[in-house]
């Protein structure tokens, strides 16, 4: 898909046609009529952060009464109780701490992989620039050590719009769209694996929208070190960015957007549905719509929830909607490595 095909498909109403061809392309990688699911635990070690972005309602300033930081002993916690329940995989991320230097981060990895034998899918774009500058370390010193450290592979958050003038307005203290390729970049010529995410309807126009698109499929060209894309929405409750984008992307936006995004990152292997933000209805139509995954039963989510949104699922419910799609379930690992049929 061209770029100006993409803005055609957006001022399309054909949405059935569409979604009939990111089917198509979806068919083509994944033949067997599998749809897969991972059972992990998105741990926020802390709510401290100095970014302060309009589409957060997450953070806690430095010094607020409501902030916090994990104490080793809680995380471990955390990470049996995912083991105890199957989980196989722990995705850890958190606000932008100025106090909290590489050797922080070592410590913790360290003292998990000594106790535990599970993926660790940690520490966003922004976190690790973050780490490097309070560190004066350079990204790739950064990423080596947490890498030495136990650090497995990277999730794609912090991307939001990969536009500057969108983060200008939405997140103007966070990494540049150059920072997060950067980070991706590196992570991928250093043999680790990293997934690539979008957060829209934030009020971007649909040429912004391309511009992240175009982002990532140049840098899966470059290096194929993506192994998925995981888009959603934003969610407008408790955030301040609400007072200027009025009305959340609908059903039909996401699920065009998705099926845009199936077209457009031909190269990317897997792409995930949404039900965290999109509900399980809509997560299932959008098994049609170009996705072959539809993500965590995530045992624990405080971001998302901050904002005001509040779907759940367990794991019968997740195999459930696979079936009634006309799908197997499978669940997979982090790196969408498959464990065994349900």
């Amino acid at each position: 898909m061209t770029r100006q095909e993409a803005l055609d498909a957006f001022a399309s109403p054909d949405l059935i046609g569409l979604g009939m061809a990111a089917d198509q392309l979806r068919r083509r990688f994944h033949p067997e009529g599998v749809a897969t699911y991972i059972v992990d635990r998105n741990i926020n070690y802390t709510n401290f952060c100095t970014e302060y972005c309009t589409f957060c309602a997450f953070y806690r300033p430095l010094g607020h009464a409501e902030g916090y930081i994990l104490a080793q002993e809680a995380i471990f916690e955390k990470i049996q109780e995912t083991i105890d329940l199957g989980g196989t995989g722990i995705l850890m991320q958190g606000g932008l701490h100025p106090g909290l230097k590489i050797e922080w981060y070592e410590d913790l990895l360290r003292a998990i992989k000594r106790r535990f034998r599970i993926h660790l899918h940690c520490f966003s774009s922004p976190e690790i620039v973050n780490i490097a500058e309070v560190s004066g370390l350079s990204l790739r010193d950064t990423i080596i050590r947490l890498r030495d450290a136990g650090l497995d592979s990277i999730p794609g958050g912090g991307a939001e719009i990969l536009d500057d003038a969108v983060r200008r307005r939405i997140s103007r203290l966070k990494c540049s769209t150059q920072e997060w390729v950067d980070v991706h970049l590196e992570a991928h010529r250093l043999g680790m694996r990293t997934t690539a995410t979008m957060m829209f309807g934030c009020g971007e126009s649909l040429e912004e929208r391309v511009n992240h698109l175009e982002v990532v499929r140049r840098i899966q060209e470059e290096t194929g070190g993506f192994t998925a894309f995981i888009p959603w929405t934003f969610q407008r409750p408790h955030t301040a960015l609400a007072r200027s984008v009025k009305e959340e992307a609908t059903a039909v936006e996401y699920l065009k957007t998705l099926a845009i995004s199936r077209l457009y990152l031909e190269g990317i292997e897997n792409v995930q549905a949404s039900w965290v933000t999109q509900g399980l209805k809509t997560c299932q139509v959008a098994l049609r719509f170009g996705a072959n995954d539809v993500g965590s039963v995530m045992l624990e989510e405080n971001v998302v929830s901050a904002a005001g949104t509040h779907h759940r699922a367990s794991e019968e419910e997740l195999r459930r909607l696979i079936r009634d799609a006309g799908f197997i379930p499978k669940q997979r690992d982090t790196l969408y490595y498959s464990l065994f049929l349900t």
